[in-house]
């Protein structure tokens, strides 16, 4: 079984955020793989399926984001995964919006949800970086981050999502390159190769 969690905070009030990038992929997920209802679970909500024959639990957990690995460290406990077979959808300020890059461990460059969950489960995980750009100063990466997406990125925020469940079975066989050449391509032929992300300038 493989575990993918998608990055967020709860609520409402943070559902457009460019911080919760994350849900948004994993919702996207669920929706084009038909998975059974999202439900309480593991401090969060947890969907089940399958994707390229390999079952799959999609996780949002349901902590505030630097609360992250909680959840994720209960579900792995749980279904005995083990952090090879996790796989963490996440915001990333230091790829350009609309680009998408995997790598599995690493740092975690500042993010307070890959760093609660390096601290409970190790660092050998796969993350999935979601591209949103940078505001240009460290002094404004909080409230930019906490900012909903504006009106003119949700067109290219729609595409990646979508190309990355279109894609995602590439990713559950482990052919991590493909799947992240694939999105790209996707993301190309839609015209976002270069999407600038609104504020950053």
């Amino acid at each position: 079984m493989l575990l993918f969690v998608g990055l967020g905070n709860p609520g409402a009030r943070y559902a457009g955020n460019r911080h919760n990038i994350g849900f948004m992929a994993v919702d996207a997920i669920a929706k084009r793989h038909d998975f059974g209802p999202f439900r309480r679970k593991f401090e969060g909500v947890a969907a089940e399926g399958s994707i390229a024959d390999t079952r799959v639990t999609l996780l949002m957990p349901g902590t505030f984001m630097n609360e992250s690995g909680r959840a994720v460290a209960e579900a792995a406990r749980l279904y005995k995964i083990a952090p090879a077979d996790v796989v963490v959808f996440h915001d990333e300020l230091e790829l350009p919006p609309g680009k998408l890059r995997v790598k599995t461990g690493g740092g975690n460059a500042g993010h307070n949800g890959l760093r609660s969950i390096s601290g409970l489960i190790s660092n050998d995980y796969k993350r999935v970086r979601l591209g949103i750009g940078h505001p240009g100063q460290k002094h404004l990466v909080e409230s930019y981050v906490l900012q909903d997406f504006h009106k003119s990125e949700w067109p290219w925020v729609k595409t990646l999502c979508e190309a990355v469940a279109d894609n995602v079975a590439l990713l559950a066989e482990g052919k991590d390159s493909t799947f992240q050449n694939k999105v790209h391509l996707a993301m190309t032929a839609k015209g976002f190769g270069d999407a600038e992300p609104s504020g950053s300038k």
